[in-house]
């Protein structure tokens, strides 16, 4: 297996990076790298959830402390301060009071342990009322939607508490006969090296420790049903490729009654035919003719938020750029505008009339040289 990069090197921040620096860093990474994006790349996928990895972790203040401490090791299952995972989020890290000893024994014998004459290490973890894991989900929004924000609907398979049962699974709870309430069930084996009692999870009551006297018909004992739903979420104004939006109890269902896990959905914003974002600033190339270029002119200048006029000063080249403060995107965390920047390019004509010719001619034969074409001119002939 290769060796996983640093991943401080795979957003390319240094080591005291700011939140704010390294969430622009994965912004860039999931421009740059996004399969949907970039169809020509055949390393962008594999890139892509490179820097997904690296910016779960390092956006992520305990999992970046741990992970500066122990490197790879304290952000992988089992290491120090090790997390574990559910489709590239991390989940919670090592804490001591849902250790369970139980557990350990159960992992290398195959069921809950003791030794001796009853020696026991308490009740299963299965039998605990656990989360239900989160899903990660990507949603394309055309560039005006991420901008401007807007209302998505889109149809969902939800698991709901069975709304016959309550959720329970059945009717007329009792005391399971089996574990006689406890959950587990426990064996005794005799073996050379003396008696062994291995505790399992009880098969009747699946660990609950009751069972019902009458099965729920509609979700089949299981307190749970699946139904198709169609789900409204919000975007709001300013989303941008990499950004994630969590839509709470749409996730997986949990068990033993635990809570569903929830819904994260992942944008992908698509390009504009003439605007260019970059974080919450917004590019323009605006194409002028050799008139308006050396006499200046007054333009009609598209924004997000309507057109504006804009005093062109004479003489402007291409490559040049104008600043039209407050006109880029909205920011959804501070309310703050970006600003427009509007990029020159300068088109010389290919075809001129003969009029256009004389005049062009006539114009050639004064003086039009500046002081950047006399450098130029004198560095000609020094240099013969």
């Amino acid at each position: 297996m290769a060796e996983k990069r640093d991943y401080y090197d795979v957003l390319g921040v240094s080591k005291d990076a700011t939140d704010a620096e390294i969430k622009s860093a994965f912004r860039k990474k999931a421009k740059e790298f996004h399969p949907d994006l970039n169809k020509d790349n055949p390393d962008a996928e594999k890139k892509f959830k490179e820097a997904q990895e690296a910016y779960s972790v390092l956006s992520d203040a305990s999992k970046r402390k741990s992970y500066d401490q122990f490197g790879h090791a304290g952000v992988n299952s089992g290491g120090p301060g090790g997390a574990g995972g559910f489709n590239g989020f991390g989940g919670a890290g090592f804490n001591s009071a849902d250790f369970d000893f139980g557990d350990i024994f159960d992992s290398i014998f195959g069921g809950g342990s003791g030794f001796g004459g009853g020696f026991d290490f308490g009740g299963s973890s299965r039998t605990r009322a656990t989360r239900g894991s989160d899903i990660l989900m990507r949603m394309d929004l055309s560039f005006d939607e991420a901008v401007y924000g807007t209302h998505k609907k889109f149809d969902l398979d939800v698991v709901e508490d069975c709304e016959e049962c309550n959720g329970k699974g059945g009717f007329d709870e009792e005391t399971c006969s089996t574990c006689h309430g406890s959950g587990t069930i426990t064996q005794e084996q005799r073996t050379i090296l003396g008696s062994f009692m291995s505790k399992s999870t009880c098969p009747e009551c699946n660990g609950l420790g009751k069972t019902y006297k009458t099965k729920c018909s509609k979700c089949r004992g299981k307190g749970k049903v699946k139904k198709n739903k169609t789900i409204t979420v919000n975007i709001p104004a300013g989303i941008d490729t990499g950004d994630r939006l969590r839509v709470s109890g749409k996730g997986s269902p949990g068990t033993n009654g635990g809570h569903n896990g929830d819904l994260y959905l992942e944008f992908v914003v698509g390009k504009h035919k003439y605007f260019e974002r970059d974080n919450d600033d917004i590019y323009l190339e605006v194409p002028l003719t050799l008139t308006e270029a050396t006499l200046g002119c007054k333009k009609d200048i598209p924004t997000l938020y309507g057109n504006v006029k804009l005093n062109i000063k004479a003489g402007t080249n291409g490559g040049d750029k104008q600043r039209i403060r407050g006109k880029g995107i909205n920011n959804k965390h501070n309310n703050h505008k970006g600003d427009m920047f509007v990029m020159f390019k300068v088109y010389t004509p290919k075809k001129l009339s003969k009029e256009q010719k004389t005049l062009i001619d006539k114009l050639s034969k004064t003086n039009l040289e500046t002081s950047e074409i006399n450098k130029f001119n004198k560095f000609t002939k020094d240099n013969k």
